[in-house]
């Protein structure tokens, strides 16, 4: 039987429908059916547009099977939000408001040393993305029991162990909500001693996320060519966590999954937290695991995401210093691209999203009100190393936003002690800038985090000394 499906399928504007079948369905796209309806409620926020909208950007197209998105000849993504206002790509319109800076208190008072950051400005700035953008996550979560497969020493060819862990979250307090964090490691054959490792955001086994050149694959294993084999050859370890059963990526998905839990299925209060938090809580419960696993260097530990996951990964690192290095691949708004440039993804295209505290909503339109921006989610990052990237084809995720933001962090590092970018002007492409502690590398090519991984890893060795 070949019946036809929708798929959702995860994007970098937020959900996109391609027409498929069921027998060619893989794991990934199974995890978008969970999100239809969901999916359908987000399309409606973000508005399709009146066809005779005064504001409609001129020459663009409506692509006739989803009325929500249009492009120009040049092939970027627009959108009429939920509030009205439509993409901009015009840098004279790309700066209405000026970025934070980092080292002013609330008071107005300056940050002159690094002790009045560790001890006043930097608990203000977790306190406001906690209250107004991600939520606050629970301090009274559930206890997690890991369980570990049988180590399979075949992988990659037969040069890596490969090993499924799986914390299993006590439900007791809600058993209608069953949530889990599921691991997939793989440390090098013959290695020495505990190895530095790398784990990777994904939605699930072969799914979005996955780091890999070409198209996806339903494959639960990277293929050649992936970061698994780079990270082998210099004795690191590779590993994924999947999003999905920690808490789901939809909005549905609210009352189950890690959130469900805590609140018992109830709706969520005005700052509790969004799936972005959920998955930076799952990434810190998976260092408590690292810390006890011997093959593991748990003081050599870092994450990467990409896209949705890249907002996650750099959220993650801001809250658990435990992180060593962090790689937040074309994060977007809510990531490394600041909320007060309008270009590209903006408040308003994710304000209401799940991703997010119910509390971010009333910035939709109002992004100056917003008490912090992405370049004080990069400092938190600070001292650790942080490295950043776009994309000349990805205007969407704002590839030269993030480099401004990266740029802004820079005073921060250099007051703990550590180098800023080493630049204030936008690298040509398929150019980094790696001489720092904060690395940027625009790449040509798409949406994508393939291209830039050789020199991340050159920048990670330089600050995590790779075993010998």
């Amino acid at each position: 039987m070949n019946v036809a499906v929708r798929i959702l399928a995860f994007s970098r504007s937020g959900f996109s429908w391609f027409g498929g079948t069921a027998r060619r369905c893989h794991v990934g796209a199974l995890l978008g059916l969970l999100m239809v309806a969901a999916s359908v409620n987000f399309a409606r926020a973000q508005g399709a547009a009146p066809p005779d909208d005064p504001a409609r950007p001129p020459g663009i197209t409506q692509n006739p099977t989803r009325p929500s998105s249009w492009t120009d000849a040049e092939g970027r993504s627009y959108t009429r939000s939920g509030v009205g206002t439509w993409s901009n790509y015009d840098e004279a319109k790309a700066n209405p408001f000026p970025l934070p800076d980092p080292l002013v208190l609330k008071n107005g008072q300056p940050v002159k040393d690094a002790d009045t950051w560790w001890k006043q400005r930097r608990p203000e700035l977790l306190e406001a993305f906690r209250s107004q953008m991600y939520g606050r996550i629970p301090e009274n979560t559930p206890k997690i029991t890991w369980e570990t497969g049988t180590p399979d020493p075949s992988a990659a060819g037969g040069t890596a162990i490969k090993r499924t862990v799986v914390g299993h979250i006590d439900n007791a307090r809600y058993p209608a909500a069953s949530p889990s964090i599921q691991l997939t490691l793989f440390t090098p054959v013959g290695a020495k001693g505990p190895v530095p490792m790398m784990v990777i955001v994904i939605a699930g086994p072969g799914g979005y996320g996955a780091p890999r050149p070409g198209p996806v694959t339903p494959s639960p294993d990277p293929p050649p060519g992936s970061p698994l084999y780079q990270l082998l050859a210099i004795g690191w370890g590779y590993g994924t966590m999947e999003v999905g059963p920690i808490q789901n990526d939809y909005s549905g998905g609210l009352t189950s999954g890690i959130i469900g839990l805590m609140s018992g299925g109830k709706a969520r209060n005005p700052d509790d937290w969004g799936a972005l938090s959920a998955w930076a809580w799952g990434l810190s419960r998976a260092m408590d695991y690292f810390e006890t696993d011997k093959s593991i260097d748990a003081t050599r530990m870092g994450i990467e995401g990409h896209s949705r996951y890249g907002k996650a990964v750099l959220l993650a690192a801001a809250l658990d210093p435990r992180w060593a290095i962090v790689f937040p691949s074309c994060s977007g708004e809510g990531g490394a691209k600041p909320s007060r440039r309008n270009w590209g993804e903006t408040v308003d295209n994710v304000s209401s999203s799940h991703w997010f505290t119910p509390n971010f909503h009333q910035y939709a339109g109002h992004w100056d009100n917003l008490p912090v921006d992405s370049d004080e989610l990069i400092a938190l990052v600070a001292p650790h190393p942080v490295f950043l990237n776009g994309g000349t084809g990805d205007a969407w995720a704002d590839p030269h936003g993030a480099f401004l933001a990266a740029v802004a962090a820079g005073p921060v590092y250099r007051l703990l002690g550590k180098k800023d970018l080493g630049s204030t002007v936008m690298p040509a492409p398929d150019t980094e800038l790696t001489s720092g502690d904060i690395a940027f590398r625009y790449h040509a090519g798409g949406h994508t985090d393939v291209p830039d991984w050789p020199a991340f890893l050159q920048f990670a060795q330089r600050h995590l000394t790779s075993p010998k």
